[in-house]
């Protein structure tokens, strides 16, 4: 694949030509008259990678890797082949770390979730700018008698350890935060910290130092690296998580449904699985109610894996060290940073602000993820579905609603808690809908428009956007 395709990459030995990019690995963008600015939600697969795969599939005879016949032995040498290639890729030694195949990135953390050791002294830290993936694991510590922490955002929806807020297991139906004083990271020797490189909804990178400030408090930390990764690189070396959760989709968008748990093999000993199935057991007994996990990576992947899928992902990660992760990030980046630029400046006649941008302004610290609102000529949030609607008929692609990231949300647009405890509370008894829940919230929006770039973006693609949030001007 990269013999064909590093021809027209590379103008110089270190950069690509992105627009050469364009033309070669994703023409039918351009052929279609598609403007495409939802990286977050998945990348775009380069047409060499899918030729590739392709053909090796032609020329390959492969079976269930649960066996010993040639077919079964050519499946487990690709997956043994793509395991290495991750551990490569992030920068792991494979005496510490192994790797996990899931589904996706949400099935690697409800694999820490279901089996990680909550308890009184093993609480359950989070940032509030957490994808519904994490915050979900909230429900097995509660369950488990753990307190949860939340640790909040800042004006730029920057993480701010300074000031922790908890939600305790006899409050777990609604699991409203209550403030608490003290230090942001209580040490416990069994805690768990879990939080995004970069988020999701705002595209703040936070900062990679928590690791190693977590764990000498005598913390776990589950790094969610979805919307990381695509663009940055993570060396496990430097900043040694001891798991990492990763969707392959998100960072070459070719195959889907397939993710992985990067895990310290010490840290995945730790956890207690609470079932097993078909490729996690050594040996299984129905008449002796016995069984035995099978040790390491193979305990942890549920029924056979996605063998043919699995050996795309080499020449996934070939794809992007051949454009090189700096070289995506700065492009993508930069073109981030002037959207921000064209929506902080863009005006209604009568001199108000067209949109409002959540997060950072500039490049620092952050990816190429834009969250922004259009404002009518009075002050008023235009509803983020109107401008979804009016983009979709420009075909330009963005995501609108909140990304599940309800923190990050709550944060962005000063949602204040007791009125939305109260709409939660008088909606759900309605039947819940974001409809009602938004005629309860009255004056603050419900959800918010993304723009996200990748290696494929261009300026015209940036242009048709701005063009969609300019039509709203009066």
């Amino acid at each position: 694949m990269l013999t064909a395709v590093s021809r027209v990459l590379r103008t110089t030995s270190a950069a690509p030509d992105f627009g050469a990019l364009r033309q070669t690995e994703f023409a039918r963008l351009d052929i279609g008259g598609h403007a495409y600015l939802d990286y977050t939600g998945s990348a775009l697969y380069p047409r060499s990678l899918v030729d590739a795969h392709a053909s090796m599939l032609h020329g390959a005879v492969l079976g269930n890797p649960h066996a010993e016949n040639p077919a079964s032995l050519a499946s487990s040498a690709h997956i043994a082949e793509a395991r290495r290639r991750v551990l490569q890729f992030l920068d792991a030694d494979p005496t510490e770390y192994v790797v996990c195949f899931t589904a996706n990135a949400t099935a690697a953390i409800g694999l820490v979730a279901a089996g990680y050791r909550f308890g009184a002294d093993a609480p359950l830290v989070l940032t509030a700018d957490n994808h519904n993936s994490v915050n979900g694991m909230r429900e097995y510590a509660l369950r488990a008698g753990a307190e949860v922490h939340y640790l909040p955002l800042d004006e730029e929806l920057r993480c701010r350890p300074d000031r922790s807020e908890s939600c305790r297991p006899e409050r777990s139906e609604s699991c409203r935060p209550e403030r608490v004083e003290g230090p942001a990271l209580p040490p416990f020797k069994q805690g768990l910290f879990a939080y995004p490189a970069q988020s999701n909804f705002s595209g703040v990178k936070h900062p990679l130092s928590l690791v190693r400030e977590a764990q000498s408090l005598g913390y776990r930390v589950l790094l969610d690296a979805a919307a990381f990764l695509p663009m940055t690189r993570l060396s496990l070396r430097e900043y040694p998580a001891d798991f990492v959760a990763l969707s392959f989709y998100k960072m070459f968008g070719y195959p889907t449904g397939i993710g992985a748990l990067v895990a310290k093999r010490d840290a995945l000993a730790e956890l207690q699985r609470p079932w097993f199935s078909g490729g996690t057991v050594e040996f299984v007994s129905v008449q002796n109610g016995m069984h035995a996990l099978r040790g390491g990576e193979e305990g942890f992947e549920d029924g056979t894996a996605n063998f043919l899928g699995i050996s795309a992902i080499p020449a996934g990660l070939d794809y992007l060290e051949s454009l090189g992760l700096k070289n995506i990030e700065r492009h993508s980046t930069g073109l981030a940073v002037q959207l921000i630029d064209a929506l902080t400046s863009s005006r209604h006649r009568n001199g108000r602000p067209l949109a409002e941008v959540y997060g950072p302004h500039d490049s620092e610290s952050r990816g190429a993820t834009v969250a922004f609102n259009v404002l009518t000529h009075s002050g008023d949030v235009v509803p983020y579905a109107v401008v979804e609607q009016r983009a979709r008929d420009a075909h330009v692609s963005v995501r609108g609603g909140c990304f599940c990231n309800p923190g990050a949300s709550e944060a962005a647009f000063r949602f204040p808690a007791d009125a939305m405890a109260q709409c939660l509370t008088s909606t759900k008894a309605e039947g819940w809908s974001l409809q009602r829940f938004g005629e309860c919230m009255i004056g603050y929006p419900v959800g918010a428009v993304r723009a996200s770039f990748g290696a494929p973006s261009n300026a015209s693609d940036l242009r048709r956007l701005v063009a969609v949030v300019e039509s709203f001007a009066m």
